[in-house]
């Protein structure tokens, strides 16, 4: 990274970033749609022709003929203020934290500028950042870009991003995998704490690293398109304001203060990001190796557990596999968060249905929730489970977690980043376009990756290892609770 500083000019990144700025406030406010068109489901695409006439693209040049255009809009209302917004753009913890579906790593690099007048008018971040789909057979987009934030108005303010490969060589190289042309937000503040968003998403990439599985999702714009960080938003920031608007459990059977509910959502959300984290191998802990299968197959990798130094140290294997389903994701949705279906596929059931003991709404729909569950009322592990959905895709994520530490969380005895927690869970996405079956048969179905991780009793970053026998472990409990959803579904 020092290299790469050193390799840009800073007056010059700042022209970049106007000239990025001016493209993007063009696109976003084409209100005749000259450069968009409705291809995918009522979603805008790019007329790249059109586009061609009327930009140089901020100095970056010809697009290079070995990469794939993605280019995208969408708007929306989301319930938070546009200042709020502005800051979670402008801080890469905030920023991670509520896109973690889709923000896997976040680093400022450098400060080019922190604004005017102590506002973030004209601030001006250099950034890397991996970005993912939840698979592990879509590799993530690794770019370092600029974020430049300008207000226009009272109230109406603009975030831009564009990739520097052009300012460095370091970065320009055939081997350049991916890069954004000018890119962004336009946020105007509603009445009633909302406001109005429109996202505009432009990238180029190299499309031959990409499973064929998920070639039609990217190239649908849905993997890393303007609707997808658009839905992920809407989602989170309703999220939120359930979180403040719902501070007590329904159906609580353990804890007994009025914010336990918060608490447990706490916990919740770091389970989740938690998942989101290791699913693409790229973004696991330093030590961390993976196997990979030519034709997809199961990905395991080792990791450290906890930093906690109050436990002695432990490792995890984290396997994750994606398969096609002729299935609805809707249908596969409902099937894999309900806990009385749960004996179906889960061995952690004991082989019953399991009940809900305490059950939180994260918004308006009822598959976005947290919740408890049990297989009877003597057992001393739970299951936290979060379920998440938006037009985007799906999420199911569960960890067993211990009673007593739970407890201690709730009544506020016991900090939550110190409840042991071993995400697992799914991530279930449409396919994006027909896709092909056995090589005649044409269906939608839906994009399953599946989740699993187990302890291993140390961990040493220098002599782990993935050794015959855990990848066999790991693998097979992959593939049998595949084979139990199938079956359950009559697949």
């Amino acid at each position: 990274m020092e290299g790469i500083l050193m390799s840009i000019d800073k007056s010059v990144a700042a022209e970049l970033a106007s000239e990025a700025m001016e493209e993007f406030m063009k696109m976003a406010m084409d209100r005749e749609e000259v450069l968009w068109s409705q291809g995918h489901g009522g979603k805008e695409a790019l007329i790249y022709k059109e586009y061609l006439n009327q930009f140089t693209s901020a100095g970056m040049g010809q697009s290079s003929p070995d990469l794939k255009t993605d280019a995208t809009r969408a708007t929306a209302m989301v319930f938070i203020k546009s200042l709020s917004l502005v800051e979670a753009l402008m801080n890469m913890k905030q920023w991670k934290d509520m896109l973690c579906c889709i923000v896997s790593r976040a680093i400022t690099v450098d400060v080019i500028s922190s604004g005017s007048g102590g506002s973030l008018d004209g601030a001006l971040l250099l950034i890397y950042a991996e970005l993912q789909v939840l698979s592990p057979l879509v590799p993530t987009r690794d770019v370092f870009f600029l974020r430049f934030c300008k207000q226009h108005k009272e109230g109406v303010w603009a975030v831009v991003d564009v990739s520097v490969d052009s300012l460095t060589e370091s970065l320009s190289s055939s081997s350049l995998k991916c890069r954004k042309r000018p890119s962004g937000c336009l946020i105007q503040d509603m009445p009633n704490g909302f406001s109005k968003v429109t996202w505009v998403e432009h990238w180029e990439y190299d499309e031959s690293e990409i499973h064929s599985l998920y070639r039609p999702f990217i190239s649908s714009g849905m993997g890393f398109g303007a609707h997808r960080w658009l839905a992920t938003l809407q989602r989170q920031t309703e999220r939120l304001a359930t979180e403040l608007a719902t501070p007590h459990l329904q159906n609580m059977v353990v804890g007994g203060r009025v914010d336990g509910g918060r608490s447990l959502l706490k916990v919740a959300e770091r389970m989740r990001n938690n998942f989101c984290s290791i699913v693409n191998h790229s973004t696991l802990h330093n030590g961390s190796q993976v196997l990979g299968l030519k034709d997809g197959g199961v990905r395991v990798a080792t990791r450290k557990r906890s930093d906690d130094p109050r436990k002695p140290p432990a490792g995890v294997l984290s396997a994750a596999a994606s398969i096609w389903l002729p299935v609805s994701p809707e249908r596969l949705f409902d099937f894999l968060r309900d806990g009385r279906l749960r004996n179906e596929w889960d061995m952690l059931s004991n082989g019953g249905p399991m009940h809900e003991t305490a059950y939180i709404a994260t918004g308006q729909d009822p598959g976005n929730n947290v919740s408890l569950l049990t297989a009877s009322a003597q057992s001393k592990t739970l299951i936290l489970q979060e379920s998440c959905k938006d037009s985007s895709g799906f999420l199911v994520v569960y960890s067993p977690v211990d009673i007593s530490q739970l407890n201690e969380v709730i009544n506020g005895e016991e900090d939550s980043a110190y409840v042991d927690l071993l995400p697992c869970g799914f991530s279930i996405l449409p396919p994006g376009s027909q896709v092909e079956v056995d090589d005649s048969n044409k269906e939608n179905g839906a994009l399953l990756t599946v989740v699993i991780q187990i302890t291993v009793s140390t961990y040493n970053p220098r002599k782990a290892r993935l050794t015959a026998e855990s990848v066999k472990t790991v693998s097979n409990l992959i593939s049998c609770t595949v084979r139990k959803i199938k079956s359950a579904l009559s697949l």
